[in-house]
């Protein structure tokens, strides 16, 4: 299978994001393989599954876990998500020893690919992927103002 383009990866985040909890954020996650392959997807679970952990790349990482690679790890592999890692994924990534990391919107509140923090670029680690960032941003950030603009006209807090 040819590998995907990093477009190509961040849509399929975006078709991941719809399997988000109703109440939660809509963000998507997949992992592919060297050879590009998909071997997990998940949206973000944290609401539904009442699980701090429950954002989508843990979810995802999960399960492209148990699919692939040495146990935990999944050297070679990709991940792309609809929003820019928060510190536990970005954790959770570098842990995992991904190759590469590919996202849509910057999340300057919490983002810990770049924006608030850069933990998978330390030069104290040993293991850092690469990373590209910003890809098809506005289509993700068009999923979260639809999300919150729909909490707001249902008188939901949001969050």
């Amino acid at each position: 299978m040819t590998p995907h383009d990093d477009e190509q990866l961040v849509r399929l985040a975006i078709a991941a994001a719809a399997e988000s909890g109703p109440d939660d954020v809509p963000i998507g996650a997949v992992v592919i393989d060297p050879e590009g392959f998909e071997i997990a997807r998940a949206g973000n679970r944290r609401e539904a599954d009442a699980d701090p952990c429950g954002h989508a790349e843990i979810l995802a990482l999960r399960a492209a876990a148990r699919a692939f690679g040495d146990g935990w790890r999944l050297g070679g592999c990709t991940i792309a998500v609809t929003v820019e890692p928060c510190t536990m994924c970005a954790g959770a990534i570098g842990l995992a020893r991904i190759e590469k990391v590919v996202f849509g919107a910057w999340e300057p509140k919490t983002g810990a690919v770049g924006s608030l923090w850069d933990v998978l670029r330390d030069p104290r680690l040993t293991h850092r992927p690469q990373v590209r960032g910003g890809v098809l941003a506005d289509d993700c950030v068009g999923l979260l103002k639809d999300f919150f603009a729909g909490q707001r006209d249902h008188g939901a807090p949001s969050g």
